[in-house]
């Protein structure tokens, strides 16, 4: 039986789950353009960025390891270690949560005004703070999920935690005028931590009642917490790397386009139209390859550890086959239908134009997202990250040489090559691994 065939029905759930909640946020996201305008995205967007960098901090390779460790224990039929296992992956997600959490209520002031530049910033960043325990909990929890097979838990509980989002955003944002972006992005941080406590709590409730089916019976594992170690704490080395680059490159945007002759708020505009407009549109389709990414991993894992290579070979280039199809069909898609999209939509033309110049973008992004997830499941997760942490810093040392001369026009570069790049080295890695001329 085909690999697809085996996981469609979770990979349905999980792509229609991601295509309600992906539709949810695109329609919240313009109406938020509307209220505040492209500048303000632009700061939000900016915000964010450094978010990302303590939420990598925070969840430090935990989901994953969750997922690699289970399917491993699964694979050798060692369903008595499900609950040992996952008592030290909590653990680990809740000391590097708490800890993420301290070190950016700490930092707060001087990352507003040192390294984003814009006091607006402080509220919100004060803010996010608390959720960072909170989402790397429930990063330990959805890797849980995935690897078991329940991951319509997973998928309802972040249908609601979305749903709570967005009222409590609505509801915050009322009583803000558009001009008081402090204020704004505050509500906005404040709405999204509350959430985030809440899917914790949700998917913890869960995972309570779902582990009785393994838990104590059946043989346990050995050396769970060094191998959980040896998992996550490389993975998370690496991703501290990228995700510092890529935050450095986010806010070396705005620098670049300033430099290029255009205002503050020009800058921030034009920031926020292709990154808070343009692709969140562009990335709307990506919740079926994500899905197939997610599931992968345990999948291709069983396999790898019972020596199926054949299969492995044959599931993979199935994958690739079906990715690379859908991609060409968005892209050609986006390309035709961008005007009356970006009308539609934002009622913006910038945006329009831009949601055209990124879509000959979309094979390569759509096709890398199920090749990385092929990648991980093979064990290659450090390929995988050093890849990455390659195309960081290709894309900050672009965003330093390009904007100041080429300004929204060299952005626009920097995220083609560094999309190229990043696939091409994936890519031929797996193939490498696939043909059996690659260390395992």
């Amino acid at each position: 039986m085909g690999l697809w065939r085996s996981i469609r029905k979770n990979a349905a759930l999980l792509t229609v789950s991601s295509l309600v909640m992906q539709s949810l946020s695109m329609l919240w996201q313009v109406w938020l353009a509307a209220h505040i305008g492209p500048a303000g995205i632009g700061i939000f967007q900016l915000i964010g960025s450094v978010g990302f960098l303590f939420i990598t901090l925070a969840v430090s390779g935990i989901r994953f390891s969750v997922t690699r460790l289970l399917a491993e224990e699964l694979g050798q039929c060692r369903g008595g270690s499900v609950c040992a296992v996952m008592r030290r992956c909590c653990a680990y997600a809740l000391f590097f949560g708490l800890g993420a959490a301290a070190i950016l209520f700490l930092l707060a002031e001087p990352i507003g005004f040192l390294w984003i530049g814009d006091a607006r910033a402080v509220r919100a960043l004060y803010a996010a703070a608390p959720s960072l325990p909170a989402l790397a909990l429930s990063s330990a929890l959805s890797g849980y999920f995935t690897a078991v097979g329940r991951v319509w838990k997973t998928a309802l509980s972040q249908f609601f935690a979305q749903l709570l989002r967005m009222g409590l955003s609505a509801l915050l944002l009322a009583p803000c005028s558009r001009g008081d972006l402090s204020a704004v992005c505050a509500a906005l941080s404040a709405s999204s931590t509350a959430a985030e406590i809440a899917l914790s709590l949700a998917l913890a409730a869960l995972y309570l009642v779902d582990r009785k089916r393994f838990c104590p019976a059946g043989e346990c594992g050995a050396a769970l917490t060094p191998r959980m170690l040896r998992i996550a704490l490389p993975l998370a080395s690496s991703a501290y790397a990228r995700s510092a680059l890529n935050t450095f490159r986010q806010l070396l945007v705005p620098r670049g386009l300033r430099l290029s002759g255009l205002s503050s708020e020009s800058a921030l505009a034009g920031y926020g139209v292709i990154n808070g407009m343009a692709m969140p549109v562009l990335l709307l389709p990506t919740c079926l390859p994500l899905s197939v990414a997610e599931l992968l991993v345990p999948a291709l894992t069983e396999m790898q550890v019972a020596g199926e290579h054949v299969r492995v070979r044959r599931s993979v280039r199935e994958m690739l086959g079906k990715t690379f199809l859908l991609s060409l069909g968005a892209a050609a898609a986006f390309f035709v239908f961008a005007r009356p999209l970006g009308m539609l939509l934002y009622g913006s033309a910038e945006a329009a134009r831009f949601l055209r110049l990124l879509a000959p973008m979309v094979p390569f992004l759509y096709t890398d997202i199920v090749t990385d997830g092929c990648l991980k499941g093979l064990g290659q997760m450090m390929a995988s990250m050093a890849f990455n942490i390659a195309e960081a810093a290709l894309g900050l040392v672009l965003v330093w040489a390009l904007l100041p001369r080429w300004a929204l026009t060299g952005y626009l570069v920097t995220l083609y090559i560094c999309e190229v790049f990043n696939f091409t080295l994936s890519l031929l890695r797996l193939r490498q691994i696939i043909n059996g001329d690659g260390s395992h």
